[in-house]
């Protein structure tokens, strides 16, 4: 599926394929929380990085998560006009961004079913939205996006 994003302002415009594209995965790590999630979790999806196109790399802002034993390898890419989140690129998975769902424009399939991960970190004041079929995980799932989208028949052709 290709997906076509922006920020909120326009100056970012970006596009990538995604084999993957259903945003099932609801994070609650701090990290995520508070610089994507105003709902106290953030959702994102993967992109292949060999397929993206960025209109307006000018205006984007790059940010390392700080973690306990310094800063993270993740690359985190922002709006530096409106500070929209876009996407996460981490080095150790090359072939792979993730783009912020919140920063896509195309319409994207609705999951059945939700991963709720990182439940270990989100403050008291968040109530998860869980559906019946729903998973819940205090760190991360065993399950990556890919096996995810291939037991739930959600793989593209």
């Amino acid at each position: 599926m290709r997906l076509e994003g922006s920020c909120h302002c326009g100056a970012v415009r970006f596009s990538c394929d995604s084999p993957h594209p259903v945003p099932y995965q609801r994070c609650y790590c701090s990290i995520c929380r508070k610089t994507a999630g105003g709902g106290g979790y953030a959702i994102n999806i993967m992109g292949l990085t060999d397929t993206l196109d960025v209109k307006g790399e000018e205006n984007i802002t790059m940010f390392h998560a700080r973690m306990k034993d310094g800063l993270s390898e993740g690359e985190r890419r922002f709006c530096s006009t409106c500070g929209s989140a876009l996407w996460v690129y981490d080095p150790n998975w090359p072939v792979l961004i993730h783009p912020f769902a919140s920063a896509i424009d195309t319409d994207l399939p609705k999951p059945d079913e939700s991963t709720h991960l990182m439940l270990d970190f989100k403050p008291g004041w968040v109530e998860p939205q869980l559906g019946p079929r729903d998973k819940t995980f205090p760190r991360y799932p065993d399950e990556s996006i890919a096996q995810w989208h291939e037991r739930t028949g959600n793989v593209s052709d």
